[in-house]
């Protein structure tokens, strides 16, 4: 062979053993996952809902804030939004998954399924679940602005719901007013409780004079929207009304 086709050669083995290890390099970069700085947390993925928390009552008849603010463990948040992870991969073959040998599943259980329906103004929502219904009024359709008189709309929509009362047999009513965060909190938590009275006493003219009331004023606690605008104002200016579901 001689010098001028050995040198050849010897350049096109380097030109090719480059071109290789650019290519790896160039692959590990495509690959790569970008690292936070040191001491820096890598981002969570964000929910819909996760700059805007909001409560509202839930569960039994334990009722909260008789003597002070909310029971923390009396809200949660929508649909347990600000609880939620991330989609994890579940291998369906996985021996952990499967019983052990004697082992039975349990009763099967009927969950707790809720239908809302609300009119087009939003002035009026009933929530019914497989224990419970609920009815909620804005204090806009029942009240004049900061007063505790109902007006004369009030009385017909509480008769409708006075009607339901008696169609489910309910013998216990839950009475709840809720104002939104302008004014002073003791302010509100007056009004509130002087609007579900008025509620209540309105009610219990319709009503079996067995029927139990409770009856609370919540003030500002446990809104239901945004109390940084006016339509979020209004929605959690309110009085709910609620009772077990009849058999």
């Amino acid at each position: 062979m001689n010098p001028s086709h050995a040198r050849a050669l010897r350049l096109a083995a380097c030109t090719t053993s480059s071109a290789v290890l650019l290519t790896g390099l160039a692959s590990a970069t495509v690959h790569a996952e970008p690292s936070p700085p040191a001491g820096v947390e890598a981002p969570k993925p964000t929910l819909p809902g996760d700059d805007n928390p909001t409560t509202i009552p839930t569960g039994g008849p334990s009722l909260p804030g008789e003597t002070g603010g909310p029971a923390p463990e009396y809200s949660e948040p929508p649909d347990n939004i600000g609880d939620a992870q991330p989609v994890s991969k579940i291998d369906a073959q996985a021996s952990g998954l499967k019983l052990a040998d004697g082992a039975q599943l349990a009763p099967s259980k009927v969950l707790d399924i809720k239908f809302v329906t609300e009119d087009i103004g939003g002035e009026e929502r009933r929530e019914d679940s497989n224990n419970k219904t609920k009815f909620t009024l804005q204090a806009e359709v029942l009240f004049p602005k900061d007063s505790d008189k109902l007006n004369g709309e009030a009385q017909s929509r509480i008769e409708q719901i006075a009607a339901e009362v008696k169609n489910q047999n309910a013998t216990e009513v839950n009475v709840f007013g809720f104002t939104d965060d302008l004014g002073s909190y003791e302010h509100g938590k007056t009004l509130s409780k002087k609007r579900a009275t008025a509620v209540q006493k309105q009610l219990s003219k319709e009503l079996d004079p067995n029927v139990t009331f409770r009856v609370r004023g919540y003030s500002e606690d446990y809104p239901i929207a945004d109390n940084g605008t006016e339509e979020g104002r209004t929605k959690n200016r309110r009085v709910e009304v609620s009772f077990p579901r009849g058999e």
